[in-house]
Formats: C-alpha cells, sequence, structure tokens
C-alpha cells in the first residue's frame, strides 16, 4: 500500500507526515481509492514545493499557505471532496491577490517615478531661480556701495572745491580792497612828485639872478624828486599789475571751479538716481526671491513625503517585485502540479469507464 511504501524507518512516523506534518492523516486515509490516490500525492507534492519554496526564499505567506493547503486535504479526505479542488482555489486566490498587489504597487511605482521626477525637475528649476535672483541681487547691491561711495567722494570733494572757492573769495575781497585803498594814493603822491617837478623846473628855467645862487640847490632837489617820481611811476605800475594779474588768475581758478563744480554735481545727481534704482530693484528681487523660496519650500515639502512614501521603504520595488515574481511562479508551479494530476485522474477515470463498459 501507499502508506506502507512511506513509512520512515525505524520511526513508527510515515514520510508524509515528517515531511508535511499531516500527523492525523495518513495516505492510507487519504487514498481510499487508487484514482484518488494520485490526486492526493499532487496535492502532497504541491505542499511540499511550497514549503520548500517557503523556506527557501522565505516567504511567511507561503508557509501559511502550505499549512491552508494541508488543512483543505485533510478536511477533503474526511467528507470525501475532491482532494485538491480547494487546494487549486487557495493557490489561485493567492496568485490572484499577488497579481493584484502586483498592479497596484506598479501603478504605484510609475506614481511616484512621475511625482519624483516632475518634483526634482521643480526643485532643480526653483534652485536655477534662486540662484539667478540672488547673484543679481548681490551685484545689485555692490554696484549700489560702489556709487554711494563714489557719490559720498564727491560730496567731499564739492565741499572741499565750496571751500576753496570761499577762501579765494576772501582773498581777491582783501586784496582788491587793499589794492583800491593803496592805489589812488600812490597816484595821488606820484600826481604830487610830477607837479612838485614841474614848478621847480619852470622857477630855475627862469634864470634870474637871485636864483642863479640856488642853482646848485634846486638840481639836487630836482634830482631826488625824478627818483621819488620814477620809483612811484614803478611801484604804480607793479601794483596794477599785480593786481590784474590776481584778478585774472582769480576769474580763471573761479571758472575752473564753476566747471568742476558743475561736473561732479551732475555726476552725485546722476549716480544718486542710479543707486536709488538699484536700492528699488533689490527691494523687488528681494521679494521675488522671498516668493521662489516659499514655492520651494512648499516643493520641498512635499518631495519629502514623495520619498517617506516612496524610497523610505525597508524593501525597494525592485526587490518587491522581484520576491511577488518569484511567489506567483512558485504558485502557478504548485498549480501546473495539481493541473497535471487532474489530466492523469481525467484519464484514468476515463480508461475505467470503458474498462467496466467492456
Amino acid at each position: 500500500m501507499i502508506s506502507e511504501s512511506t513509512g520512515g524507518v525505524g520511526s513508527g512516523e510515515s514520510a508524509e507526515a515528517q515531511t508535511y506534518g499531516f500527523e492525523q492523516v495518513s495516505l492510507l486515509q487519504l487514498a481510499r481509492t487508487r484514482l484518488n490516490s494520485g490526486a492526493d500525492l499532487a496535492s502532497l507534492e504541491a505542499v511540499r514545493f511550497l514549503k520548500d519554496l517557503a523556506r527557501k526564499e522565505n516567504f511567511p505567506e507561503l508557509e501559511q499557505l502550505a499549512s491552508r493547503m494541508s488543512s483543505a486535504m485533510r478536511m477533503g479526505a474526511a467528507v470525501g471532496d475532491d482532494p485538491f479542488a480547494k487546494v487549486k482555489g487557495l493557490i489561485s486566490d493567492l496568485i490572484a491577490r499577488l497579481e493584484k498587489e502586483a498592479a497596484a504597487d506598479a501603478k504605484q511605482k510609475a506614481y511616484c517615478d512621475k511625482e519624483l521626477g516632475e518634483t526634482r525637475a521643480k526643485k532643480a528649476e526653483k534652485d536655477a531661480e534662486i540662484e539667478k535672483l540672488t547673484t543679481a541681487i548681490d551685484q545689485a547691491k555692490a554696484r549700489s556701495a560702489q556709487l554711494k561711495d563714489e557719490v559720498a567722494t564727491l560730496q567731499k570733494e564739492l565741499a572741499e572745491l565750496a571751500q576753496s572757492q570761499a577762501d579765494m573769495d576772501k582773498l581777491r575781497a582783501e586784496e582788491k580792497a587793499l589794492y583800491e585803498k593803496n592805489q589812488p594814493e600812490m597816484a595821488a603822491g606820484l600826481e604830487g612828485v610830477k607837479l612838485a617837478l614841474k614848478i621847480l623846473r619852470e622857477y630855475y628855467a627862469n634864470g634870474d639872478k637871485a636864483h642863479e645862487a640856488a642853482e646848485g640847490a634846486g638840481g639836487t632837489i630836482i634830482g631826488l624828486l625824478e627818483v621819488i617820481e620814477s620809483d612811484l611811476s614803478k611801484g604804480l605800475a607793479e601794483m596794477v599789475a599785480t593786481e590784474e594779474a590776481a584778478a585774472a588768475a582769480y576769474d580763471k581758478q573761479t571758472k575752473e571751479n564753476e566747471v568742476t563744480k558743475a561736473t561732479k554735481e551732475q555726476d552725485v545727481k546722476y549716480k544718486t538716481k542710479e543707486f536709488t534704482e538699484l536700492d528699488k530693484k533689490v527691494a523687488e528681487l528681494s521679494s521675488d526671491l522671498a516668493g521662489v523660496q516659499e514655492e520651494l519650500d512648499a516643493v520641498l515639502e512635499y518631495l519629502d513625503k514623495l520619498k517617506e512614501m516612496c524610497i523610505a521603504k525597508p524593501e525597494t520595488y525592485e526587490y518587491r517585485k522581484e520576491r511577488r515574481e518569484k511567489e506567483i511562479a512558485g504558485l502557478r508551479e504548485a498549480l501546473a502540479i495539481l493541473e497535471g494530476a487532474a489530466m492523469l485522474l481525467q484519464d484514468s477515470a476515463k480508461r475505467t469507464l470503458r474498462g467496466s463498459r467492456v
């Protein structure tokens, strides 16, 4: 008998009991007919195959399925049901569930890949925007600071120029006042000397005997007055020349100062306008930067959630996919074992039927 041929040596336990844990069901109980014995053996083989696969690949679900199959076989043997219809149903149900999970996992993977790709692209876009805005802000701030330094320097130079012009104005005023005081006095003195000389010359030119005795002294006086006249004329000429030169130098420097002042004031005007516009631009860019940063923060928050959902798992999608495919392949092989047994049963049934007709 089948139970005898599969008994354990020296242990008192059958081989199927040792292998599958069917302590309460022997092949003799399952194989009430020769026809059923082939189906039972196929079921046992399918159970053994799934248990071996479960242990090898560490598939707890297959281990549980094998136990349920064992229970189903015992129950079927007890009530006389189809020996592997229930087992096939358990396997088919698990295959369907695994395939459904695989489809859901694949859909989730596609969703994650799409969302992660788009979100990372969005992050890169926002990072680039922030970098561009930050660079523009830094450049505008640097240029504004440079312009403000230049304006400060120009204003200092304008203040110095104004002070220099004020000093020149004061000095020119003092020089002019002194000239206007001294020049008339010196001119009047020169005219007095000239008049005295005229009178003396006319006096001694008459030739009176009364004057002849004084001609020697008169000549000396006239000579002295002529020297004084020459000195006064020379001094007056130098005074006028000095005044004219000072006035000309003052006028020239004043005009140069006016041109310099106008140029620097224009520089101050345009540079002030430029750094004012730059400061306004910095404020606008800073507002844009804050907006982009806020968008980036939202993108990063969503990306963290995606990573937690799609990446932060103990098993990757590829690992789960490979294990699920192995489970499904094992289940299909177990199902094929049972399908093969069913065909054998059908063939046996047909032969038995033909034999009974004969």
